[in-house]
């Protein structure tokens, strides 16, 4: 009776574990889907940074964007500590997805690669290229915690801040909603750095 009792139990656990690992999966492919889609590129790399961030990319990440990565989230996390946040602080809760830049440098010659996304809410604003911007980050997802960059090849501590400002709008989306449904949306004003 007591090994069919610990074998139950078993059988329960692990049926447990696969439901889960079985959710975890569904929400990396539907973040995937979602970078994809903003994208249009296909993430082929697969890395960790040394501090646990996820990575996906379209071509391999050399260690410096690793690195620059790995900076901007722990610029992150002491600002947001700074701030008096503490939820969703662990480089492992963040998937940052690199894809390939549609530009390098601004419309002033500036290196600032960036990606294209449909224009939507910026339509007709400055920032409107034809029915497209261009923007050197998004946050593709809140829960689990994931957004773009563009692919840089050099000035790795832009991709530094790039991360820090993507990842303010996840800490807020975690820790103060009324701040962030405040700065969400940049069509609407402001700008980063959102936390001091």
């Amino acid at each position: 009776m007591r090994i069919f009792k610990y074998s139950v139990a078993a059988v329960l656990l692990a049926g447990i574990f696969l439901g889960i690992t079985a959710d975890v999966n569904a929400q990396d492919r539907r973040t995937l889907a979602e970078a994809e889609k903003y994208s249009g590129d296909k993430f082929n790399y697969s890395a960790r940074t040394r501090r646990g961030a996820r990575v996906y990319a379209v071509s391999r990440p050399s260690a410096e964007v690793l690195n620059a990565i790995d900076k901007g989230l722990t610029d992150l996390f002491a600002v947001a500590r700074k701030n008096g946040y503490r939820s969703q602080l662990k480089y492992s809760s963040y998937s940052i997805f690199i894809a390939k830049a549609d530009r390098e440098n601004s419309s002033s010659g500036v290196y600032t690669p960036s990606f294209a996304i449909g224009a939507a809410q910026y339509a007709g604003t400055d920032y409107d290229k034809g029915g497209h911007i261009f923007v050197a980050g998004m946050v593709i997802s809140n829960n689990p915690m994931a957004f773009i960059i563009a692919e840089h090849t050099r000035e790795f501590n832009k991709v530094s801040d790039i991360v820090r400002y993507e990842g303010e709008h996840l800490v807020l989306y975690h820790n103060d909603r009324r701040k962030y449904n405040e700065t969400a949306d940049h069509s609407k004003g402001g700008g980063h750095p959102i936390l001091k």
